[in-house]
């Protein structure tokens, strides 16, 4: 949990690709853009959004009611099974991605998944009502009675999934027909256009393409109703003006770097996006069944950090944990601020303006190990581990990372987390930003007290331009677990502490 610097950031390789040489801003007798909808229409829209998922959850609800209502004996309950097999069955239809929204629905390509997490299902609940006193003789599997009234009642629940799932896809598609969603196509070259058209064509994907974002397109072949509405600094004011729920992005539309930033855009937007790649072998990399349209291979990406329930947890932990952590080491940190005011005199904090989540700066805490001579070397000096005006309290307090300590308050705050890229001060932000493309793409979460990058060795003297890629791998990769083992890989690196 200590600083992290390199001396002297490495100039940055630009990823731009050389502009094409064909560009059209608007293609000549193109649509004109439609006005934004109607907030009561707008809501409608956003209604529909969940409105599949929740209806597929309502069909495995009934499923496993109707199956059991057919196959419990008359001793029980009817809808006993139900209620013992839906805590386990429907978790498990989540975590498998079943209540997903798609945009190839195919109740038949998705039995195999559902036939397997139903077996499971029942499975853990037979063991667990055969441990338990008073287990549901509607899942008693003993003797050829039971064991035929178990395989009736997982027929009966995946024939009344079917038969659910496919009314529900059904009335789906009729809704995606009479109400599609707009959606945006990032990248106007070849494969951008062609994915157009078929949106265009196939009502039953409920998309309706508004137009191109490309900051360098290709020329539009004469007729195309689509106009190209610009580049990514024109995405928030397209995403408003035309409501777009979609943004479909089309590999090598533009540069890397380009398209990155208007996918992460589109995403804190409130956006789902999805990715048409180049080469079809992407579709076998998703733990997901791959969607397509109409033949071509889509990848769904998450949703951004930010913006999923479990970070709720993630906040409730750092609070929880920062505030614990204060009152458990209220004492540790009464002996800090007694040797530090020992050793550099009056003032045993160290104050530092720090960049975290959106840019936004913030004062960071820290004990102080070193009195800088003034404000400038303060925000400018780059490491300080082994400046010859450091005191043995310092390089003690330094080495052992408990110079870091008062940033539990940070965290306590909201300024910080636990777990997040680390902090740096903005004129180094500004700098590295400027040499490292991808440095300003690790604000998109709170900074933290360790992170990926910290706990793979990239700390001290270490490469910026790696500690941005590890920094923006976590961002992207996100969850809780993550975030556990980083914290308990921090741990067992502060039993052997370099100072760095």
């Amino acid at each position: 949990m200590t600083i992290d610097h390199e001396s002297v950031p490495r100039p940055g390789r630009p990823l731009s690709s050389p502009r094409r040489t064909a560009t059209l801003d608007r293609p000549t007798g193109s649509a004109p853009a439609r006005p934004a909808a109607a907030p009561g229409r707008h809501r409608r829209r956003l209604h529909s959004r969940v409105a599949l998922p929740g209806g597929l959850v309502a069909a495995d609800v009934a499923a496993a009611a109707g199956a059991a209502a057919l196959t419990a004996p008359a001793a029980a309950h009817p809808l006993a099974a139900a209620a013992l097999l839906l805590p386990v069955l429907v978790p498990l239809n989540l975590a498998g991605g079943l209540y997903r929204s798609r945009l190839t629905l195919s109740v038949l390509d998705e039995f195999p998944a559902l036939a397997a997490r139903a077996v499971v299902a029942t499975a853990v609940v037979v063991t667990v009502g055969a441990c338990l006193d008073g287990g549901s003789p509607a899942l008693d599997p003993s003797g050829p009675r039971g064991a035929l009234r178990l395989a009736a009642l997982l027929a009966g629940m995946l024939l009344f999934t079917l038969l659910g799932r496919g009314f529900t896809y059904r009335l789906a598609r009729r809704a995606r027909r009479r109400r599609p969603s707009p959606v945006l196509v990032l990248g106007a070259g070849q494969l951008g256009q062609r994915i157009a058209a078929v949106l265009s064509e196939r009502a039953e994907y409920g998309m309706r393409p508004v137009g191109f974002l490309d900051p360098d397109p290709v020329l539009l072949p004469p007729g195309s109703q689509l106009p190209v509405l610009g580049g990514r600094e024109a995405l928030h004011k397209v995403v408003r003006r035309h409501r777009i729920h979609h943004v479909v992005a089309t590999e090598g539309a533009t540069d890397e770097a380009e398209t990155a930033a208007s996918l992460r855009l589109a995403a804190r937007l409130g956006c789902q996006v999805w990715l048409v790649p180049a080469l079809r072998e992407y579709s076998s990399v998703s733990r997901f069944p791959v969607d397509h349209l109409y033949g071509f291979p889509c990848l769904r990406l998450d949703r951004p950090a930010l913006r999923r329930p479990t970070w709720l947890a993630k906040r409730a932990l750092d609070i929880a944990a920062a505030g614990l952590g204060l009152l458990l080491i209220s004492p540790v940190l009464a002996a800090c601020a007694l040797a530090v005011r020992f050793d550099t005199g009056p003032g045993v904090l160290f104050r530092q303006q720090r960049t975290g989540l959106d840019g936004k700066v913030f004062t960071v805490l820290k004990f102080r190990t070193l009195r800088p001579s003034n404000e400038h070397e303060s925000a400018t000096r780059w490491n300080i581990s082994h400046d010859h005006r450091m005191g043995a309290v310092g390089h003690f307090l330094r080495k052992t990372s408990l110079d870091e300590l008062p940033q539990l308050w940070n965290v306590l705050c909201g300024d910080m987390s636990l777990v997040g890229p680390r902090p740096e001060r903005p004129y180094f932000v500004m700098r590295f930003g400027q040499a490292y493309p991808e440095y300003a793409d690790r604000h998109r979460v709170p900074v933290g007290l360790t992170g990926l990058a910290q706990v793979n060795g990239l700390r001290g003297d270490t490469s910026i331009e790696d500690r941005a890629r590890f920094d923006n791998r976590y961002i992207e990769s996100w969850s809780l677990w993550q975030d556990a083992k980083i914290l308990l890989r921090t741990a067992a690196l502060m039993l052997h502490p370099d100072g760095s």
